[in-house]
């Protein structure tokens, strides 16, 4: 049986959280967590982003990015963004508060969040990860 080959960080957020970054390079997947574990929801925001929180506290648990490589990626004009399609399916205040939570520490350390303009009146909300020093994964 192969040993496992993770990365681990822990830094503290701005509001004394204890943040725990594991990436596993054989799977590319980042997994961050925020605080202690406990009983969660999670909500697929795109295909490769997953988004953990406990519905009663309105607590961020974890976030999850599958191919981190390729979420990270800068393009010619900067960062690639996806949009937050999955977000459609969920009923209206559930929405209301994934919004909330990726807009606001500890989430938004890590995900930023646009909007492409399709008409006056509609809009389609778009993600991309900040990669952090922190985040850098080593080659």
């Amino acid at each position: 049986m192969s040993e496992l080959n993770l990365h681990k960080t822990e830094i503290l957020a701005e509001d004394g959280t204890r943040i725990r970054l594991v990436y596993d390079p054989e799977a590319d997947i980042l997994d961050i967590f925020f605080g202690e574990n406990e009983p969660a929801t999670g909500v697929e925001l795109t295909d490769q982003i997953l988004l953990r929180f406990n519905q009663k506290t309105k607590r961020a648990i974890s976030l999850m990015m599958l191919d981190f490589s390729i979420l990270t990626e800068r393009t010619e004009y900067g960062p690639r963004s996806y949009p937050l399609d999955k977000l459609a399916e969920l009923p209206e205040d559930m929405q209301e508060l994934v919004l909330q939570l990726v807009t606001t520490l500890p989430v938004s350390r890590f995900l930023k969040l646009s909007h492409f303009q399709v008409s006056p009146t509609e809009h389609i909300p778009l993600t991309y990860v900040d990669l952090q020093p922190v985040m850098t994964v080593a080659q």
